[in-house]
């Protein structure tokens, strides 16, 4: 039994598949957060709370690294930790700086800390060769406009330090971008507490479909588990509305987004202790790499891969967290593929009625959660925003994102947001 330190987590699907991941690998962890209330709020209904798993919950100031790195070894010397891990995007480099400090498994605190800094990534994979779109980035106006022009609109305007798309816009001219600008400027500490960095990106805006690709690292080998489809909505907004597992693509395209991820993380230094989830357009012009994350893919992708292959990225993180290797191994699910969609508002208001009782038990049905009624919605700007989602598979081939699709149109159908 091995014991793991997971220094906070998301309040979505992976705050229940992670410590579920942990107990039934025969493992425990003790949790640090410097706001359980945060946690408490967001209990998850009609099942236990996650955190009623943890062997000990412990609260520090987990924004300020240089008193927690201290207390992470006052803990460890008590508690003798085997790893540390989170599955939030906002303390990555955190853990990733703790087990540094501590010896225990995991990429440098440099790669990480590169990997989730937009900027930064654009900037090593640049000077790598990797392909990515034109970009700029800068703090002052008269740059930013200055640097637009250069790049040619339209563009895409984003944060250089959110996530879920947060503030990722399309814009078209000076005018739209100045109001991007002075929206992302009205934000300057994100859900966690933590001070944003002031600085814009500006990046080409890349056509083509959009894909990702899953893979683990562990002992310096990066072992590729698959690709999965995205489909957008929102704009100017960029909005997840959908994922299908396996993507549905050439064997061409397939290779290519693979070995540009490949060469994508490899540049970042991410070959060892990480579950990476990295963003690929598949342009005229070849692929291009959008952004790398290290962590497991959000929006319920770990489950369409687990449902396709009975690869669990959630385990695999854990063990490659402590150092272990992984077990990658595909087992037959009698699924071909499975796919997500989401129900994106387009509207604010409130929900007046949403009726999905009949998509439970629709054929091939494998997950719904819809909203209550009485909600209030917002309008979707980014990946926060859901009232909703299906997942569904399909047994005999790519046909998963059809079926998901059409359950949706039901779905719509009925709702009604006033």
């Amino acid at each position: 039994m091995a014991h793991l330190l997971v220094v906070e987590s998301w309040v979505g699907s992976m705050s229940r598949l992670l410590p579920r991941a942990i107990r039934e690998g025969g493992h425990e962890f003790t949790f640090l957060t410097r706001d359980l209330h945060h946690y408490l709020r967001s209990a998850p209904e009609g099942t236990a709370h996650p955190l009623l798993g943890a062997r000990n919950v412990i609260t520090a100031d987990t924004n300020d690294i240089e008193a927690l790195l201290p207390e992470a070894e006052r803990l460890h010397a008590v508690l003798g930790f085997d790893g540390v891990i989170t599955s939030c995007d906002y303390y990555l480099p955190t853990v990733a700086r703790i087990a540094g400090r501590l010896g225990l498994p995991g990429s440098s605190p440099e790669a990480v800390e590169n990997a989730c800094r937009k900027d930064a990534t654009r900037r090593v994979l640049s000077d790598a060769g990797v392909p990515g779109p034109r970009f700029a980035v800068h703090e002052e106006w008269a740059d930013i406009a200055r640097a637009a022009r250069e790049i040619g609109y339209p563009l895409v305007v984003k944060p250089v330090d959110l996530c879920a798309g947060m503030y990722v816009r399309r814009v078209d001219g000076e005018e739209q971008l100045a109001a991007a600008v002075r929206a992302l400027a009205g934000f300057p500490v994100n859900a966690r507490g933590q001070h944003r960095e002031p600085a814009v990106l500006l990046e080409e805006l890349l056509d083509g479909p959009e894909v990702s690709v899953e893979t683990v690292s562990h002992a310096g080998a990066v072992h590729v588990v698959g690709v999965t489809d995205k489909s957008v909505g929102g704009a100017p907004a960029f909005v997840e509305t959908g994922h299908m597992f396996p993507a549905a693509l050439t064997s061409a395209d397939t290779e290519a987004a693979e070995q540009t991820a490949l060469g994508a993380l490899k540049a970042l230094g991410l070959v060892d202790g990480v579950v990476a989830h990295t963003e690929i357009k598949l342009t005229s012009a070849g692929p291009r790499v959008v952004e790398v994350n290290p962590r497991p893919a959000g929006n319920r992708i770990t489950k369409l891969v687990r449902h396709v292959t009975g690869v669990d990225l959630a385990a695999a993180f854990v063990e490659v967290s402590l150092g272990r290797a992984p077990d990658l191994r595909r087992r037959e699910t009698g699924l071909r593929s499975a796919a997500i969609g989401f129900l994106v508002p387009g509207t604010s208001g409130t929900l007046e009625s949403l009726d999905g009782g009949r998509l439970r038990d629709a054929p091939g049905v494998l997950e719904t959660q819809l909203a209550e009624p009485g909600r209030q919605v917002k309008a979707a700007g980014s990946n926060n925003e859901y009232l909703g989602h299906v997942m569904a598979g399909d047994a005999e081939g790519l046909g998963a994102r059809d079926r998901v699709e059409a359950l949706l149109g039901e779905l719509r159908s009925g709702l009604v947001i006033r």
